[in-house]
């Protein structure tokens, strides 16, 4: 096969990638896996966990439209994408929207160890479905949402860890959290 090349997808069908996560809230570390994961695959689903356990500041649907604000613009620009709120088996999910590949973002080496176990797991449910890890940019490996979560709670300057329109949601959400007590 001298000079031949593999194709990338072997059928005539799109590649439909999942980037799952909790996104409480989606920050500048979050839009560049998406972004990028818009170069990968022909179609991109946000799946917003609905995950109580992890206490999320949040609700599902709170997150919902936070992320979908923040990708329209993608949208306006022609990329597909589109925001879904999941409550399953990650690999159900990804089935049943039709997706082929699960994208997530690695911020540092002890992520890795996690995900890599995740993706065997995946694999082994449905080896169908590939995981595609994109490391985190170099300037937004660090950033965490519980740690944009906690500065912010304590009026810390969080713009250069989220979107102006984020930082506002989550100025109010604190505010209404103070008003409250």
């Amino acid at each position: 096969m001298t000079g031949s090349t593999l194709p990338l997808n072997k059928s005539d069908e799109p590649r439909v990638g999942v980037y799952p996560g909790t996104f409480d809230p989606i920050t500048n570390g979050h839009m560049d896996i998406v972004m990028r994961g818009c170069k990968i695959v022909d179609k991109l689903i946000i799946a917003v966990a609905r995950n109580d356990a992890k206490g999320p500041l949040f609700s599902t649907d709170e997150r919902l439209k936070i992320v979908e604000e923040e990708v329209a613009g993608l949208v306006e620009h022609g990329y597909d994408v589109e925001v879904r709120a999941f409550d399953n088996l990650l690999m159900h999910f990804v089935k049943s929207v039709g997706g082929n590949i699960i994208i997530r973002g690695l911020r540092a080496a002890s992520d890795f160890e996690y995900e890599f176990q995740m993706a065997g797991m995946n694999t082994r449910l449905d080896d169908s479905v590939e995981t595609i890890f994109l490391p985190a940019s170099e300037h937004n490996h660090f950033i965490a949402s519980r740690l944009v979560k906690e500065i912010g709670s304590l009026d810390g300057d969080i713009s250069s860890f989220v979107s102006a329109r984020v930082a506002d949601h989550l100025a109010k959400k604190y505010a209404e959290k103070r008003g409250a007590k």
